[in-house]
């Protein structure tokens, strides 16, 4: 599949898969920062990305990213929209620091992988009944 991209510094390298199993390209940091203890902030993430048709860019963090450097996503997941790919449109890495110690990030660091995953819209159609039976609650097959 081929993806448009744009860097901003071209100093840094395009985003690229570590492995030739990953699944998951690795993101590099645009710019230094420092994230204070419970801060939520924005690291710019160099590139624009012109999602293809039937696909989104789902960011995630790299998996040493919280045992290592103490950060999470601040919002949970990050869905990057097909629509999201205008000139200012960089990628941020929205992370969340929930240690009690600041944290440096160095320019060129890697914090998260972009994934493109298919999706499919709903067309809705309402019904008033569903099914015949309900499953239960929440952790009823376990």
């Amino acid at each position: 599949m081929k993806v448009l991209i744009k860097r901003i510094d071209k100093s840094l390298p395009l985003p690229r898969y570590e492995t030739a199993g990953a699944v998951g390209f690795d993101l590099f940091c645009r710019r230094g920062a420092t994230v204070k203890p419970k801060e939520v902030k924005l690291i710019p993430a160099n590139i624009i990305v012109k999602t293809p048709k039937g696909y989104m860019l789902l960011l995630a963090l790299r998996s040493s990213t919280p045992l290592k450097r103490g950060l999470m996503l601040g919002n949970g997941v990050a869905i990057v929209d097909q629509d999201y790919s205008g000139p200012e449109d960089e990628l941020k890495i929205q992370v969340y620091n929930f240690t009690n110690q600041k944290v440096q990030i160095k320019k060129g660091e890697r914090l998260a992988q972009g994934i493109f995953v298919k999706v499919g819209k709903a067309s809705w159609q309402e019904t008033a009944k569903i099914d015949s039976r309900s499953r239960g609650g929440f952790g009823t097959t376990g």
